[in-house]
Order: C-alpha cells, then sequence, then structure tokens
C-alpha cells in the first residue's frame, strides 16, 4: 500500500526546503530588525549587533541540522534505484 501512495505521491522527506520554513523567515526578521535597532540606537552599538546577528543565524543553523538529523532521510528512488 505505501508502495502506491509514494509513486502517486513521490516519496516524502519530513524536512522542508529551508526557505520555506517559518523558522528562516523568523531569523531574517529577527537579524533586520537586530540591524535596525543598531543603526537607530545610540547606545546599541555595531559590534553588538553584529555579535548578535551572528547568535541568530547560527541558532538557526544549528536548529535546521538537528532537525534534518532527527529525520530519517532516505535517497530519492527513482524506479527502485537510488538516484
Amino acid at each position: 500500500m505505501e508502495e502506491a501512495g509514494e509513486q502517486a505521491t513521490g516519496a516524502h522527506d519530513e524536512t522542508r526546503w529551508g526557505l520555506l520554513t517559518t523558522e528562516f523567515w523568523a531569523m531574517l526578521i529577527g537579524a533586520g530588525v537586530l540591524m535596525l535597532a543598531a543603526a537607530a540606537s545610540d547606545s546599541f552599538d555595531d559590534n553588538r549587533a553584529w555579535t548578535l546577528v551572528t547568535i541568530v543565524v547560527a541558532a538557526y543553523i544549528l536548529s535546521r541540522g538537528l532537525a534534518k538529523s532527527g529525520t530519517g532521510h532516505t535517497p530519492f528512488l527513482r524506479r527502485g534505484r537510488r538516484v
């Protein structure tokens, strides 16, 4: 039964492409807000802003890595053979 479903819809991978995730857009918006805050504020210096943006981006990369490592990813199959 699973083979018929995979033939009709294709093999399903649990994780989505990075640009399609809410976490990606939240990371971009968060980094943008940090940079705007650094530009508008006198007490929020550039070094602190870049450090925080680096932490936000690194946390996103780490979370994506953990999300992909926790799934049973199988290579795409084409007519019973690995591509």
